[in-house]
């Protein structure tokens, strides 16, 4: 039995598991600890509204058409930590997924109020976007070995500036926002399928969310099933090696971070396409939305099927910091606590690698007793 137990332990999707619960459990326990320093009258009905979220309301149908929302926001979530745990994987940062995520919202966008055109085309016309982006940094990293994170982050704001341009030919006369979908162009809104009537007549309850599920079993597949996946995960370990076996590691680069890019741009296609948000052509900031990509693929343990869990729950913390009281804390009070359980998600490698060295350390000391009582046994 115990030879079993640490059998599983040894397994690591379990330990992906153990230490993502950990950074959450430890994250939950310091924001608490901060709402206990700022106002200890309110902190424990403020971290029960935190991780309650849309169980706040006491109305079934009223949690269910706010469940609806949070779900709308996983998302692009889900999407820009697969792009950002893709690129992990071929050994590349992709701290651009934000930057590919402002493309693609610029490219359904415009497609869908600057062209009229249907949504499927404003959702291919963002994959696009984002892929083009994405190739770029590709390009320079494989041909002109420039690191991926500095050409990221350059095209990061590049990208936010001249979406920001772009857009403002497709503005609301009076405000600095995009003009709504559903007046704008009601046909580049993504179709619901009857998916709106589980969520009480959600209308922000689209495709899209089983789209994003849909897509991260597919990457999933893509990685761990197929040869291409394979070829990917061995440029990623050794592209020197990996050439020398016959692969195109400069094609696996560029590749990789087409995919990548592609991925961020389908999330902002996915989200901005059902409507629930609008654009402001006056953000001087990227919006979050990619960099807490990479939050959710470290604490999904970097495995597509864990980043659907993970997520979900970022975007869960994030929305149920609405709901705390505005009287006793600041609005932001959910995006420190969330922020605390991202930087614990930086442990996660170091609590897989501690896990192992006990394990290691137990079964070296379990070997000695054995030798010893084998030794003891034959004198």
């Amino acid at each position: 039995m115990k030879k079993e137990k640490r059998s599983l332990l040894r397994n690591k999707g379990v330990q992906s598991l153990l230490a993502a619960l950990l950074c959450i459990l430890i994250g939950l326990l310091i924001g608490y600890v901060i709402l206990l320093i700022i106002n200890p009258a309110g902190a424990g009905e403020a971290i029960k509204t935190i991780v309650e979220n849309f169980l706040y309301y006491p109305s079934p149908s009223a949690q269910l058409r706010y469940l609806g929302n949070t779900l709308v926001k996983t998302a692009p979530l889900l999407l820009c930590s697969l792009s950002v745990l893709f690129a992990y994987k071929v050994g590349l940062f992709n701290i651009g997924a934000a930057g590919q995520y402002v493309v693609g919202a610029g490219a359904s966008l415009y497609c869908a109020l600057g062209l009229g055109l249907p949504w499927y085309v404003c959702l291919i016309a963002a994959i696009a976007a984002g892929a083009l982006l994405g190739a770029i940094s590709g390009v320079l990293k494989a041909y002109r070995n420039v690191n991926e994170v500095i050409s990221c982050i350059m095209l990061n704001w590049i990208s936010l500036y001249a979406i920001n341009t772009l857009l403002s030919n497709v503005k609301e006369g009076a405000s600095p926002y995009t003009i709504q979908l559903s007046t704008g162009n009601p046909g580049a809104v993504l179709p619901s399928l009857g998916l709106n009537e589980l969520f009480n007549g959600n209308r922000y309850v689209t495709i899209a969310i089983p789209l994003s599920v849909i897509v991260a079993v597919v990457i999933w597949v893509l990685l761990e099933k197929t040869k291409f996946g394979y070829e990917l995960k061995a440029t990623g370990y050794n592209k020197f090696a990996a050439k020398y076996c016959g692969m195109k590691e400069k094609r696996n680069l560029i590749l990789t971070m087409v995919i990548a890019g592609a991925l961020a741009g389908m999330g902002a296609g996915l989200y901005y396409l059902t409507g629930f948000e609008q654009w402001s052509t006056t953000q001087s900031s990227v919006p979050a939305m990619g960099f807490n990509g990479i939050a959710a693929a470290f604490l999904g343990g970097l495995n597509p099927i864990g980043a659907v869990f993970s997520s979900y729950f970022i975007q869960h913390i994030t929305s149920g910091g609405a709901y705390v009281d505005k009287t006793m804390y600041s609005a932001q009070i959910s995006d420190l606590i969330s922020s605390l359980i991202i930087y614990l998600c930086g442990f996660v490698l170091f609590f897989k690698t501690t896990l192992d060295r006990r394990l290691d350390r137990r079964a070296e000391r379990e070997a000695a007793r054995a030798k010893a009582a084998q030794k003891g046994g034959e004198a």
